[in-house]
Order: C-alpha cells, then sequence, then structure tokens
C-alpha cells in the first residue's frame, strides 16, 4: 500500500467526475458510500446539468492511492452512478512550477526601459563598483535568499537528486515569500562533492543577501553549512539542522511550562543523531537542559561505545557521545526510556513501540518528528502521554520549520547580520513560543498554528533585536534599503512595502493549533476544466 497515512487528508486530495442519472437520493447515497469507504467529501461542484443527468465534480481527502481504489470501487458499486475521470489536486498543484518572477516597476515606455535598462542602468553599476556595499541598496540582494540543495536528504525519501528535490525547494520559497515577503529562489546542485557544493554557493553568493541549505545528507552538511559561515559575510542556515532546533526549542518552552517542569531538571532521550538531532542538542544545552541521552541506529551513543573507541564515529557524534550521557547508559530506545520525561524523534517511522512509552515519568512529553510516519503513532501513545507533538499537519501540535525560517531570515536581512548566531536561534524560539499565551496553553495547543501571522515578524523582530544587541546589525533599522522606504507602524524590524501590507491582520488560526487553514473544501481555488491526471 502507498498510503503514507491512516487519516484522510489533503495530500491525498482526489477530484472525481461522476454521471449521475436523475434519481432522487442518489447524490447522498453515493457521498454516504464514499464516507463509508473512509473518503472524506468537501466539496460537490454542478458541472453540467443534461437531460436525463447531471454531471458533478466531488473533491474527496483520501488517506492514500491504495485508498483512492477502494473509494473509486465504492462509487462503482452504486447504481446509476458512472466515473468519467479523476484528478490529482496535488499533481494538478504542481503543474509547470509554483513560482515565478514578477517585475516590481512597470516597463511600458521608452524612458522606462532607459532606467531600467541601458543607458541608465550603467550608472547604477558603476556605484556599486565603487561601493560594493550598495548592493544591499539597489538590487535584490537585500531580500532573496538561495535555497539550495543536493538533493540527497529529501524529506524522508532519501537521496533522489538534485532533479526530483525541485519541487521540495519550491515549496520552501513558496513559504519564504508568504510568510516573510522574502524572494527566494531554488538552487540544486548535480554534485555530492562538499569542495563542489561549498564551491558552488561561494561563486553565486553575489546575488544573495543570505543562504539556506536544505536536504544534504549528514555528516557533509556540517562541514559545507561550517566552511561557508567561514568564508561568507552573509547569513547561512541548514534549517533541517536549525529550523529544527528552534520549533522544539519552542514547544519544549511552553510545554514545560504547562507541566511545570524546569529545563534544567529534564531528563531527555533523543533518538535520530543526524543533522537535525545535534542541531536540537545544541540549543537545548544552550537553554540550560544538562541530562540528555541519544541513541541511533547502534543504540545508545557514549564514549566507550565501539565506534568510538576505534575512531571510526562521525566527528558530530564524537561531540555527542563527549557531552552527554556521562553515566554511560546503554541500550535501545525503548530501554533508554525509563525515566524519561520527553522524548524527542527525529529519526524514522515506528521506531519505537507505543508500550515502551509508559516507562517514562508522569505527564510524558513526546515529540515524534519523523515524516511522514512519526516514531510512534499519536493515538497508540496517548495513554502513556500527556503532551504528543509530531511534524504532521493533521495532528495538533506540529512541529514545523515554517514557523521558524521565513522569520528567522526575514530578521536577519533588516539588519544585515552576517550570520545566525545560538543566541539569535533562542530569542526566535522563545519569540515563537509567546505567540501561544499562558492562558491559551493546553495539551493539543503549546505551539502555534503555521498559519498564525503573527509567528514571522515575532521572529524577525526577535532576531533582529538580538543581533542588534550582539553587535552584529551592521546597518540601522533601514539596513539595505533605499532612502525613503520606512519601517512598518505594526512591526518595526519589517520594511513597509507595499507587498507586505496585507500580512499585518488578525492571526486567522482560530487558535486550532493543528496546522490546517480552516478554510474548507471551498478554498482551494481549483480551475475548473478538462481534468488531468497525475503524471499526465
Amino acid at each position: 500500500m502507498n498510503s503514507v497515512s491512516t487519516t484522510p487528508s489533503a495530500q491525498y486530495r482526489l477530484t472525481i467526475r461522476v454521471k449521475l442519472d436523475d434519481d432522487q437520493g442518489l447524490l447522498a447515497r453515493l457521498t454516504g458510500a464514499i464516507g463509508e469507504a473512509g473518503g472524506v467529501v468537501g466539496a460537490v461542484d454542478l458541472v453540467e446539468a443534461g437531460a436525463g443527468h447531471t454531471l458533478r465534480d466531488i473533491v474527496v481527502d483520501a488517506a492514500g492511492q491504495a485508498h483512492w481504489e477502494e473509494i473509486l470501487a465504492a462509487i462503482g458499486a452504486v447504481g446509476g452512478v458512472e466515473v468519467i475521470d479523476t484528478t490529482d489536486r496535488t499533481f494538478q498543484l504542481h503543474l509547470g512550477g509554483k513560482i515565478e518572477q514578477h517585475n516590481r516597476h512597470p516597463l511600458e515606455t521608452r524612458d522606462d526601459l532607459s532606467m531600467v535598462y541601458t543607458p541608465g542602468v550603467a550608472r547604477v553599476c558603476l556605484a556599486i563598483a565603487g561601493e560594493p556595499e550598495k548592493a544591499f541598496q539597489y538590487t535584490i540582494k537585500r531580500n532573496t535568499v538561495a535555497v539550495v540543495s543536493d538533493g540527497t536528504a529529501v524529506l524522508g525519501l532519501g537521496d533522489i537528486g538534485p532533479a526530483a528535490a525541485m519541487p521540495v525547494m519550491e515549496g520552501k520559497c513558496c513559504l519564504f515569500k508568504e510568510f516573510a515577503g522574502v524572494d527566494a529562489f531554488p538552487i540544486c546542485l548535480d554534485t555530492k562533492d562538499t569542495d563542489e557544493i561549498v564551491r558552488a554557493i561561494e561563486a553565486i553568493a553575489p546575488t544573495f543577501g543570505g543562504i539556506n541549505l536544505e536536504d544534504i545528507s549528514a555528516p557533509r552538511c556540517f562541514e559545507i553549512e561550517e566552511r561557508l559561515e567561514r568564508e561568507l559575510e552573509i547569513p547561512v542556515f541548514h534549517d533541517d539542522q536549525h529550523g529544527t532546533a528552534v520549533v522544539v526549542m519552542a514547544a519544549l518552552l511552553n510545554a514545560a511550562k504547562l507541566t511545570g517542569r524546569a529545563l534544567d531538571e529534564l531528563q531527555v532521550l533523543i533518538v535520530g543523531l543526524g543533522a537535525a538531532g545535534i542541531a536540537v542538542t545544541r540549543i537545548l544545552l544552550e537553554a540550560g537542559v544538562r541530562n540528555i541521552v541519544g541513541a541511533d541506529s547502534r543504540g545508545a551513543m557514549h564514549v566507550a561505545r565501539a565506534d568510538y573507541l576505534d575512531g571510526s564515529m562521525p566527528p558530530s557524534k564524537r561531540w555527542f557521545a563527549e557531552i552527554t550521557n556521562h553515566a554511560r547508559r546503554t541500550g535501545t530506545p525503548a530501554e533508554l526510556l525509563e525515566g524519561a520525561d520527553l522524548l524527542i524523534g527525529l529519526s524514522g517511522a515506528h521506531a519505537l513501540p507505543a508500550a515502551a512509552l509508559g516507562a517514562m515519568k508522569e505527564d510524558a512529553m513526546v515529540f515524534a518528528m519523523a515524516n511522514p510516519n512519526p516514531e510512534v503513532d499519536p493515538e497508540e501513545a496517548a495513554p502513556y502521554v500527556r503532551i504528543m507533538a509530531t511534524g504532521r499537519s493533521d495532528y495538533p501540535n506540529q512541529i514545523n520549520n515554517v514557523l521558524c525560517f521565513p522569520g528567522i531570515f526575514r530578521g536577519a536581512l533588516d539588519v544585515r547580520a552576517p550570520a545566525i548566531t545560538e543566541e539569535m536561534k533562542m530569542a526566535a524560539a522563545r519569540a515563537i513560543s509567546g505567540i501561544v499565551e499562558e492562558r491559551e496553553l493546553r495539551e493539543d495547543y503549546i505551539i502555534p498554528s503555521v498559519f498564525n501571522r503573527e509567528v514571522a515578524p515575532a521572529v524577525a523582530a526577535a532576531v533582529a533585536e538580538q543581533a542588534r544587541a550582539s553587535g552584529l546589525a551592521l546597518a540601522g533599522l533601514q539596513v539595505g534599503f533605499a532612502q525613503g522606504d520606512t519601517a512598518s507602524p505594526n512591526h518595526p524590524s519589517l520594511p513597509h512595502r507595499e507587498e507586505h501590507a496585507h500580512r499585518d491582520g488578525p492571526r486567522g488560526d482560530g487558535a486550532r493549533g493543528d496546522g490546517s487553514r480552516g478554510d474548507g473544501a471551498h478554498g482551494d481555488g481549483e480551475a475548473r476544466g478538462t481534468p488531468l491526471r497525475a503524471g499526465g
């Protein structure tokens, strides 16, 4: 079965065009059959009414591709109904890519042309040649980030290559623009060589105000980021590491508050010690957490383990072994759960049996973030834990990097910070956690919705302020923006430009905390017309 979920969701949304005989009650029987097959009916639209029949489009959320076949079989069993065609809504959304370039100024006259291009542009070029810092003022550099990947660690899909990674990187660029007004462009490199990746990014860096590294496998990702941080004078941020760490910390701050725990007294187990696991450990230590044990595919990590002693353990894991598990506990992740307050899963699907959670302390907290299937299913974990968080949008408490990276880059770009420091990451985590007011905290709402429009401005402001406090703001409030731009009256760290005006509205998340739009099946903006099959 190709399904990655037991719960119907929009990722497997199907538009089914059906022909129905004129029979009173037939539509109700049809939707009932879909529901009995486990599908969730959204919109039902009339396409055509003819003599003796109607043509309708029915939008159905399913749990996977195999589930589609079950739903279609159920429809076929209803007399007087014929399936005409089906449309995979996710493939339809990706037709032609998800981003495009737009000009900021009209180009309608010779005068426009003479300023936008030659001869007028030459004077701007000479100004930048004489004073390179002016590139931040007179080019896209001031507001543009490169989203760079080699396609070696894409989502839970692994090494699928640069071309196949493009839809994810395009999606990342959509999020940058939507939530923080940052222009981002996907760069997928056809090389796995660390030196070549570093050289390529160094070569394109003059175009960009920041570099977002994405889906590059460990341990190469550590070296690539460290080298670029040394060589470049713009922020470099590996979101798989630090974005995850920031949002985990934000969730933990609120979970600890809700359960009455102090961070320095927590017993934490981290399962999965790749890029995200190491970064989460760093931010936990920065926040004062001291009792951490980690496990990878070989079990508990410690300095007496064979691969540490023989020198074959990667440097990032050696660091982890030296800084954690001072008692040298051994065993599997399930065995290491005894006495833990918090489980942080950054590994793979079903890495732990749910019953093992019973060994954790009372009011246990579990952040199971493997995607698309978590380390333990929330339904199975429910009897053992008080607070459950996942990386999934169809469960409460979604730990999603989109809460972090748009705002953190917005803040860094606004003050032209040359780097994103640990202190700036902590400031971002506190800003995210602070969006959920203490009176709102509950077990299923410890982290704001990804659609909460207060998050990115709050993160941007906190990051910008921390950069100023640390002496890393290379310019003042209006850094990098042309003379005449003004600060946003609502969010001083954000420049006030027309493109941002619509982002200062209400939260719009209804405090649902579930990561969903809450706009129903009618908010999808589907273009009607000839149905399109997946991959076609």
